[in-house]
């Protein structure tokens, strides 16, 4: 057996048996694991002069079409009236700007400015350095096929999720 072979055998401890039920629940584990990644780079975010709403905004929009409002809280994990009240500050700043929707006037869409872009531009750039710290240990490969799960999940959750969110408000 080959000596790397054996150095990660050695340093990969077998993973424990759930105890809990929490402890195999597909929600419960997603849960604390984003919690636990995103918690190492907010700190990274509010250094930065962000907070970590308006870095989810910000990360949000950055490189993409204007959306609606709704459809940005739902990706930013936020309630729609709490993105509304953010947006008025960061319109004030410069970073985003509201759009009418071309068909729809009950809809209004948002988008990063140039300005925001550039703004957000340096930590976007940390932000990818620290996911690659998080996935490296599994692999290239292991963490495409996270993501693309993850993006099916999400695909197939989706309209569920909003279902859920509407009966809670």
């Amino acid at each position: 057996m080959p000596a790397s072979t054996r150095r990660k055998q050695a340093h990969s401890a077998p993973l424990p048996v759930p105890r809990h039920f929490v402890d195999d629940y597909l929600p419960a584990l997603l849960a604390q694991a984003s919690h636990l990644i995103s918690s190492e780079f907010h700190k990274v975010a509010r250094q930065h002069g962000f907070s970590i709403s308006e870095w989810r905004v910000m990360a949000t929009l950055a490189g993409g079409d204007p959306i609606s409002i709704g459809r940005l809280a739902q990706v930013a994990v936020m309630k729609q009236p709490t993105v509304t009240r953010m947006l008025d500050r960061m319109a004030s700043k410069g970073h985003v700007e509201r759009l009418p929707h071309d068909s729809d006037r009950r809809i209004t869409l948002v988008r990063i400015t140039d300005a925001g872009e550039r703004t957000v531009k340096h930590l976007m750039e940390l932000a990818r350095e620290h996911e690659h710290r998080v996935l490296e240990p599994f692999g290239l490969q292991s963490a495409e096929v996270l993501k693309n799960t993850l993006r099916r999940m999400i695909e197939l959750h989706e309209d569920a999720g909003a279902a859920v969110e509407d009966e809670e408000d």
